[in-house]
């Protein structure tokens, strides 16, 4: 009887769940459910591609592994790549499974920062989230090309390393700029909170460093990365990609530094978020770039994908946020 209970109860949830109205936006559950918006994944289980995905139980923030994209079980293709270009990848695995159906529904691929994917990788492929602990050896890396080619000379990919596009630095800052950031100089401002990203795990803290002493020399940088970080007045990163939007939205911080494509996808998904032009003089350029794990689990899908990622097609998923076509 207890069980029938329980079934009947689950069952009603479920009739009436899904028509369920929204709450009043002025309401408490009303201003829950739309801080909950704001929320990563971003992408409402769009950059899954697996074919069966069963029961979802994605609820933001308590349980949700943005992340991690499509089936760990079995997978045909495993792909580490740099975060920062995590909103393509939809996009770019739908085209590839179009053109070798063989392997559709069947990539599983990572958006951390480099330093982490690489920590994964020397731990054989196991990562922890949260309470789940999984193991994915890569078939493929995908990183800024200097820290692929390193990988490379390491041992931990294997040649050739295959560039296929770039990028440009941007400030990402809320809608209509309400700190009045202008450029990079303004990031030294007692008033202005940043998040940015920590050198330890990522790669484009150096590229931004770089831009930071362009703009105000090296007591810019220092200021910036040494002395707001010591005050509190700079936030560091585990996951820019992820955490530098997030906080804009909540009103953490006023300013952070990211890629321009971050920045337009976070316009294109309709969330409060703007960005500030960094002049090319200032700038630093990016080249994304990718390689075969060593030992790679499934070396002819990996060729596969290296020969596609530098193709036209797979340009075209990129250039709507702003990548540029690499040109050797």
């Amino acid at each position: 009887m207890y069980r029938l209970t329980l079934l009947a109860i689950a069952l009603a949830l479920g009739a009436t769940g899904s028509s369920q109205a929204a709450p009043p936006p002025d309401s408490p559950a009303g201003r829950i459910a739309a801080d909950d918006a704001m929320l990563p994944p971003w992408e409402g289980g769009g950059n899954n591609d697996a074919i069966e995905k069963g029961l979802d139980v994605t609820v933001p923030p308590v349980d949700t592994m943005a992340d991690f994209h499509g089936s760990v079980t079995d997978p045909a293709l495993v792909i580490y790549a740099s975060g920062n270009n995590f909103f393509a990848y939809k996009s770019l695995v739908d085209r590839f499974g179009a053109l070798h159906p063989q392997w559709r529904g069947r990539v599983f691929y990572e958006t951390l920062p480099p330093g982490l994917l690489l920590k994964q990788l020397q731990n054989g492929g196991t990562a922890t989230a949260g309470n789940m602990t999984f193991t994915a050896k890569p078939d493929v890396m995908m990183a800024e090309k200097s820290a692929s080619e390193g990988w490379v000379k390491a041992g931990f990919l294997a040649a050739p390393v295959v560039s296929f596009a770039t990028n440009s630095l941007t400030i990402m800052v809320s809608s209509n700029n309400p700190s009045h950031v202008a450029g990079l100089v303004d990031l030294g401002r007692s008033d202005i909170a940043l998040s940015m990203p920590n050198p330890t795990w990522e790669g484009v803290a150096a590229q931004i460093r770089a831009a930071l002493v362009k703009a105000g020399g090296e007591d810019l940088a220092t200021l910036v990365y040494k002395a707001k970080v010591a005050e509190g007045t700079t936030a560091l990163t585990k996951i820019h990609h992820r955490q530098t939007p997030l906080w804009l939205m909540q009103g953490r911080v006023q300013a952070g530094v990211t890629w321009v494509s971050e920045a337009i996808f976070q316009e294109k998904a309709g969330h409060p978020i703007s960005h500030v032009v960094i002049p090319d003089a200032q700038n630093v350029t990016a080249t994304y770039s990718a390689a075969m794990a060593a030992g790679a689990p499934h070396p002819e899908a990996a060729k596969a994908w290296l020969d596609f990622i530098s193709s036209d097609d797979a340009f075209e998923q990129l250039a709507p946020y702003g990548f540029g076509r690499y040109a050797p």
